[in-house]
């Protein structure tokens, strides 16, 4: 109802407008180039804030006040053209391309930067496209975008997290880009709305992210928003959809089940009949696919208002948006919203001062469920779950009960009569996904303030101040309810409750977080002759503040929802309560200077100086230095009979970033208090410095006939340096947290390439992009205390990569009684047998030990790519975006628990190919109860998990209505295929290990935008 009525507003606006230009000249034409109609082209009554924008046939119509006014026409790549009516009710415009299209402003870091004279490694990311990704953040949409940069969602979960890496993982601890918006740093932008971005640069390279220094390690993104334009308008968006889960594996049905684990019952070698041939036409089995019953169809709704306007002097944007998703698991305890107000607003107070305000509140609420496969594991237990048992208790049975109508423990009767021993008594995912009450409520205030003033006349020299707030209040809640069979556990006070949430308990916690940022500096730019010369220099102070409270109570009375909150908990032992505060600083000097000599001879180098908080006074303050050069060889004279080539540059750069992304007081001995003494909970380190990122890299820049076809190649090498690395102490130190040192080298190295083709020379216009990247990935060296980091299938390891899988090897499968003497020709009485899991033995004593361990995967992607086609035809558009990355490994560890364990739980079809005689398999071991060789960590479970996806396909038509405005009716589809071998549910996750991964769903979406 709201939504309609602010609907309703904003049309009665128009109307109100429509109506105060009724008897105004109205003017008409068409805009077009030397190729044809153009589309999109603005144009404006000078002087008004009155407006209109040409249709795909490049036709406009504007009503203006006189008929002695004049046209403003604009359009990205053509120059601007100034045409006084005299009296004519219709001008046709020709518009000329701009003389030099490379030069389109840049933001670089403070300041912006003509693209022809950028010697980094800078790329600008085409946001047009962006706005056809339909997803609720930038991340998603920035994927496959941009050579070198990999983006990956944690899970396909409604508001996740998502994953962002530049040129790879440098370093053990924190590798997340900076991202400044409108100048204010953040360490995350997932509280933007697509919507209102209006330009990003990703700055790859030391050279070009240098500027930011202590924070730029893991890269900079920089984000410019909307703001408004001569032009008044209104513009709405909606799209709504459906999701589906897809890919999903064939799990074994009842009969199939039961036929499996009789089998792997005859193979444990157990004494006695075998229970399962008696369970056999049971009357109270179910033949269940859970996996169906836990998926169902999810929606996607999302609205964004946004109306800008202004005169000469003043001009401001206003946007609202909300994006709401329920996910695609039952009950709707997955579900994601948020809501978005942003106002931008800037003045020419003179023609020398400047001033603006950039304020957005955004508010957001998840309901979280178990994503990953952690506890309580909503989609691992779907996968576990035996089909045999009913979702659902009969209504019959007498522990049966409206609140809790969930089948818990196999074939329940009393606490010391079920059936686990047979079926093993994994967790019901359908009563999980009911009970689950997990929500997380985040508001955040976004801004800036800024004023800027020419102090010379000319505009060569300006003062700029801005203050940023970032402010973040958050809330969470989780009521774990009780419910589920009575298995006799438990304490003695507890004793009777259902084994699930035994006794019922709440947590709660809040926190806020604070950061101011204030950067002052002096800008400089000026030509002399065919020499330009830009300057910055500034300092820049950020201070951050966050505290937080939390409590929880357990074994409550009732549990309505109205009796959800910490009052109406037990009060005898049932409290836990906690409160925190921490505070840090970072202050910092920078300056930058570039030179042009002709435009063909480049130089910058940037010099930034921070001192953070989160070091020792002596080694307080960091120093990141870069130089970068260009050479554009087009420009030279030997080149000017060269017409088919518009561009050739060559770059070359090096420098140093900075890390500080360590817990505060990391360098300082931390205390506990335990009853009435205080101990020792983390030895310090004054010794700790920063970590530092040295970064080269060699680029060429290159455009084809008037850039219809450009691109760039770079190469580049990182290597990180005195990593800041958590290093445990001896346990007879005591119980303590690990202290922080410096230590140890990561490098990363690779090719980058884009390219991109345009043609609007015919009625069907169109663009092609690409970009693909390689990544090398390598640990140089650790501790000399610490050869290896270890994990639970991963090992770091000087000459390997990052967390690289590390574990056995299988050669095949045992398929009789003398491959197995002969293979473990050392071990007495080896217990492996027929059809068990063959490991190569590495050393070859005959012994498989952890001495025949290996490394078995690298689950950093060496390959990236994707490739983005949009096209124009009349008013029809069409554009699609594939994305994938190659050469990565998972660890599946829900593969091993589903059809290696040696528990009755359900199996996927692939085991009824398992090993059933000599000569039957040399791949799949047979099933049994006990253990056939899947215990161990090995290369079974690490798969390939490359990927091809089309990750977003799109079909619009765009229509005008007469005095009215533009309409557009588009289908958009995302993830409607993927290619991969990867057996998981979901191949792109950025888990280490796969325990059952919320699946990236199908998505179908129908909208409209319109244009007032």
């Amino acid at each position: 109802m709201k939504t309609k009525n602010s609907i309703s507003g904003l049309l009665f606006l128009w109307a109100i407008c429509a109506g105060s230009v009724a008897y105004a000249q109205t003017i008409t034409g068409t805009i077009s180039d030397d190729q044809g109609p153009l589309p999109g082209v603005s144009v404006i009554e000078k002087g008004t804030d009155n407006g209109s924008v040409s249709d795909f046939n490049g036709n406009y119509e504007i009503n203006v006040s006189n008929e002695n006014a004049t046209l403003l026409f604009s359009y990205i790549g053509f120059e601007t053209q100034e045409i006084p009516l005299q009296g004519e009710n219709s001008i046709d415009v020709i518009m000329q391309a701009s003389m030099d299209q490379l030069d389109e402003l840049v933001i670089v870091g403070y300041t912006s930067q003509r693209e022809s004279t950028i010697t980094g490694a800078v790329s600008s990311v085409n946001v047009e496209q962006l706005e056809s990704r339909r997803v609720p953040g930038v991340t998603q949409a920035l994927q496959g975008q941009v050579a070198g940069v990999t983006i990956t969602q944690s899970t396909g979960a409604p508001g996740e997290d998502v994953e962002v890496r530049i040129r790879g993982n440098g370093t053990i601890g924190n590798n997340n880009p900076l991202y400044i918006i409108d100048g204010v740093p953040s360490r995350e932008i997932s509280f933007l709305n697509p919507s209102d971005i209006k330009s990003m640069s990703v700055l790859k390279d030391a050279a070009a992210a240098s500027i930011y220094g202590s924070r730029a390690a893991g890269g900079v993104i920089v984000i410019e928003t909307k703001s408004g334009t001569g032009r008044s308008g209104i513009q709405i968006d909606y799209f709504g959809g459906i999701q589906k889960a897809a890919n999903l594996p064939n799990m074994l049905n009842a009969e199939q089940y039961l036929n499996t684990v009789t089998t792997a019952w005859n193979n444990a070698g157990y004494a006695g009949t075998n229970p399962y041939l008696a369970d056999s036409g049971r009357s109270d089995f179910a033949d269940v696919d859970y996996l169906d019953e836990l998926f169902e169809l999810g929606e996607t709704h999302s609205l964004q208002l946004s109306t800008s306007g202004g005169s000469e002097k003043t001009n401001f944007f206003l946007s609202a948006g909300y994006y709401g998703q329920d996910g695609i698991v039952v009950y709707d305890n997955d579900r994601f919203s948020r809501l978005n107000l942003r106002s931008n607003i800037n003045s020419n107070i003179t023609e020398r001062f400047k001033i603006g305000a950039n304020v957005q509140i955004s508010y957001q609420e998840q309901d979280q469920i178990s994503s990953r496969g952690d506890a309580p594991g909503i989609i691992r237990h779907a996968f576990l779950r035996p089909p045999i048992i009913p979702v659902f208790k009969d209504p019959s049975d007498p522990t049966y009960s409206e609140e809790d109508p969930f089948t818990d423990l196999p074939f329940y009767v009393d606490p010391d009569n079920f059936e686990s021993n047979k079926y093993e008594y994994s967790q019901n995912p359908i009563a999980l996904a009911y009970f689950t009450d997990n929500t997380t409520e985040t508001f955040k205030t976004f801004g800036n303030l800024f004023a800027e003033y020419d102090l010379l006349s000319d505009s060569s020299l300006k003062f700029k101040t801005n203050f940023g707030a970032d402010i973040n209040f958050g809330h969470q809640k989780a009521f774990n309810p009780n419910f589920g069979d009575d298995d006799g556990q438990g304490s003695e006070i507890d004793r009777g409750l259902g084994r699930q949430n035994r006794p019922t308990s709440l947590a709660e916690s809040r926190y806020q977080d604070m950061t101011f940022t204030w950067n002052n500096s002096f800008i400089y730019n000026k030509t002399f002759g065919d020499h330009e010369i830009s300057a910055l220099a500034g300092i820049e102070f950020i201070k951050n503040n966050s505290s937080g409270i939390n409590a929880s109570r357990q074994r409550f009375d009732f549990t309505e929802p109205n009796f959800r909150y910490l009052d109406f908990g037990g009060t005898d032992r049932d409290l836990w309560n906690g409160g925190l505060a921490e505070e840090w600083a970072l202050f910092s000097y920078f300056g930058s200077a570039t030179y042009s000599y002709e435009d063909k001879y480049l130089l910058t180098a940037n010099l930034r100086a921070d001192a953070s908080s989160r070091f020792s006074e002596d080694n307080r303050w960091g120093y990141f230095p870069s130089v970068s050069a260009g050479w554009a060889i087009s420009k030279e004279e030997f080149m000017s009979d060269v017409d088919w080539l518009s561009q050739l540059k060559l770059r070359a750069s090096w420098g140093e970033l900075g890390n500080q992304e360590i817990p505060n007081y990391a360098y300082l001995t931390l205390y506990r208090r335990d009853a009435d003494r205080y101990l020792i909970s983390r030895y310090g380190n004054p010794d700790l410095k920063w970590e530092t990122t040295a970064q080269s890299n060699i680029g060429i820049d290159f455009g084809i006939d008037n850039n219809k076809l450009s691109g760039s190649i770079d190469y580049f090498e990182k290597t990180t340096s005195d990593i800041l690395l958590p290093i445990s102490l001896p346990q007879l130190v005591g119980d303590v947290s690990a202290t922080f040192l410096n230590s140890g080298e990561v490098s990363n190295s690779g090719l980058e390439f884009g390219l991109s083709y345009r043609n609007y020379d015919n009625l069907l216009k169109f663009q092609i992009s690409g970009n693909f990247a390689t990544l090398k990935n390598e640990v140089n060296s650790l501790h000399p205390n610490l050869p290896y980091i270890t994990g639970n299938v991963t090992r770091t390891q000087a000459g390997h990569p990052l967390n690289a899988y590390y574990g056995f090897v299988q050669e095949g499968i045992y398929q009789n009684e003398a491959e197995v003497a002969e293979h473990l020709s050392g071990t007495t009485n080896p217990p492996q047998q027929p059809g068990d899991i063959k490991f190569k033995d590495l050393d070859g004593n005959g012994i498989i030990n952890d001495n025949d361990r290996d490394f078995i995967g690298n689950p950093n992607p060496k390959l990236s790519y994707g490739l983005n086609v949009s096209m124009n035809y009349k008013a029809f558009d069409f554009n699609f975006l594939f994305q994938g990355v190659g050469g990565v490994d998972r660890y599946n560890d829900l593969k091993k628990i589903i059809d290696y364990d040696t528990r009755p739980f359900n199996y996927t079809d692939r085991v009824l190919g398992a090993w059933d005689g000599e000569g039957s398999t040399n791949s799949i071991p047979r099933v049994s109860f006990t253990d056939n060789g899947s215990s161990k960590v090995s290369d079974i479970f690490v798969e390939d998990a490359s990927y091809l996806r089309l990750k977003n396909v799109e079909l619009g038509y765009t229509f005008d209505v007469e005095n009215i405005g533009n309409f557009r009716l588009y289908a958009s589809g995302q993830n409607l295929l993927t290619f991969t071998d990867y057996s998981g549910l979901d191949p792109e996750s950025t888990d280490l290990i796969d325990f059952g991964t919320y699946p990236q769903s199908v998505t179908v979406l129908f909208g409209v935008s319109a244009n007032f």
